[in-house]
């Protein structure tokens, strides 16, 4: 049977939590908000409706939302071209990838977004298949997404292993059944991953690469 590897990219595979910290705090200022950027740290990972309604509460005039979504994608554009990968994020993907793992991208990036996340990754030999939050009626950390890539690769939860830096990939991933992998490179300390399902916690890709021996996928045989 096959296996599947999944991955979010922002944070996971690619540097780049921060530049979205930055251009949705932003985003925020322009819309007449004041939001604390570690408040918006903690919020990066949800799609972007629900990363506003998580800052800003459901129950609130949502008349701006959309100029504070283009605001902040208009802002994140200006980074495509140099947005930077993690240390062996490209060769972590091979190693699965050429163990016979199938490999695919979980994110709520769509479109340009996820070119350049790909183009900055460098991995698109070992990548079968991207499920977006926009695949879904639920994003992250609904399991919805998860579920979705599932679906893709044609496998049990029992033969997939998810791999993200948010608590709302771990979120996602548990709820959907399937072993969560957590590293903290997105800046996320290794007790909430864990406190929100992380089954092991790694630093980065680079980490994870050089323990994939005794991490939860070497627990699913080929």
């Amino acid at each position: 049977m096959n296996r599947a590897a999944l991955f979010d990219v922002d944070g996971t595979l690619a540097d780049t939590n921060h530049l979205h910290v930055v251009s949705w705090w932003e985003a925020l200022r322009q819309g007449g908000h004041r939001v604390p950027m570690h408040a918006v740290h903690r919020a990066i990972g949800l799609p972007g409706e629900d990363l506003l309604d998580h800052l800003l509460g459901e129950h609130r005039d949502h008349g701006g939302d959309d100029r504070m979504s283009a605001a902040h994608d208009a802002l994140y554009a200006t980074y495509f071209d140099r947005l930077p990968a993690f240390d062996q994020a490209a060769e972590l993907l091979r190693a699965l990838s050429k163990a016979g793992w199938t490999v695919l991208l979980v994110t709520s990036a769509k479109d340009r977004e996820l070119k350049a996340l790909r183009e900055a990754v460098g991995a698109d030999d070992a990548i079968s298949d991207t499920a977006t939050s926009d695949d879904v009626e639920q994003g992250k950390p609904a399991p919805d997404p998860v579920r979705h890539a599932l679906d893709l690769a044609k496998v049990p939860t029992s033969r997939a292993v998810f791999v993200g830096d948010s608590i709302w990939d771990m979120k996602a991933a548990h709820c959907a059944g399937v072993a969560a992998v957590g590293l903290m490179c997105g800046g996320i300390p290794r007790a909430d991953l864990e406190g929100a399902g992380a089954a092991a916690v790694y630093r980065d890709p680079g980490h994870l690469l050089t323990g994939l021996g005794d991490s939860p996928f070497a627990r699913i045989p080929a």
